[in-house]
């Protein structure tokens, strides 16, 4: 009786368990964590969706096929089906509600080119950079604006302050690392890293990979003879930080 009653609803009870997660994502503002907020609503609509048809499932009948008699005998091999279908739920239910939900991390960085698409956010950026007020400007940002080719000159007197995770320099590890971030244009699978270079020489000594960091500088010519990058942030202060709630950039 259990192995054809797991053998007909282990369908069903995964997609409960998603429908669950989503909601529970949704309701604690930690849907961020895996999609754009612009597919927050179409997420939570089709969880809504799913959830009917669930329900729908567990009202109908359940036909039993000519063959099968409520008596027989379980097999060995039933026996061990049904507790790997349980052992099989249960972790999928603490995989999705039991465990934290986490943010990406230098070990995706790695396997991806950190701003290999950043760009500025818009043209006006451009003409904020040059001499307007710059406080707004985000990781993601900067990252593009020095990948579009802004030089120490344009850059002279702009001190920004930015937030993000420690991730090194592959070029030069010791000397240089980034305050990096992740762009998320659908979902966490497409995310790309994006950060702005810092130079602070032994920097390992005071900070560890990973963690969050918020820093304030100028941009000046990069003094690491093995870094790629030309342009550098020199910080003034530097502080270890909380990882924000929302931890990615859009």
């Amino acid at each position: 009786m259990a192995s054809r009653f797991l053998h007909r609803w282990r369908g069903v009870l995964l997609s409960l368990i998603g429908i669950v997660a989503i909601v529970w994502l949704a309701f604690t503002d930690q849907l961020g964590l895996y999609i754009h907020p612009r597919y927050f609503v179409f997420t939570v609509i089709m969880a809504v969706i799913a959830a009917v048809f669930v329900l729908l499932a567990f009202a109908l009948p359940t036909q039993t096929g000519s063959g099968q008699h409520d008596h027989e005998t379980p097999t060995r091999g039933a026996w061990l089906w049904v507790p790997a279908n349980l052992v099989l739920l249960s972790l999928t239910a603490a995989g999705m509600l039991a465990l934290p939900p986490t943010t990406l991390t230098t070990a995706t960085v790695s396997q991806r080119d950190i701003n290999g698409s950043a760009t500025a956010s818009s043209q006006d950026d451009a003409i904020t950079l040059v001499g307007g007020d710059a406080s707004s400007l985000t990781v993601k940002d900067w990252a593009g604006l020095l990948r579009q080719g802004a030089d120490e000159t344009s850059l002279a007197g702009k001190s920004p302050t930015l937030v993000g995770f420690v991730t090194p320099d592959p070029d030069d590890p010791t000397n240089v690392f980034y305050v990096a971030r992740f762009i998320i244009t659908c979902c966490a699978v497409d995310a790309q890293p994006v950060g702005v270079p810092v130079y602070l020489p032994d920097w390992q000594d005071q900070f560890a990979v990973d963690e969050w960091v918020n820093v304030t500088g100028t941009f000046v010519s990069n003094p690491s003879t093995e870094s790629r990058q030309a342009i550098v942030l020199s910080p003034s202060t530097i502080s270890s930080t909380d990882q924000p709630a929302q931890p990615y950039v859009y």
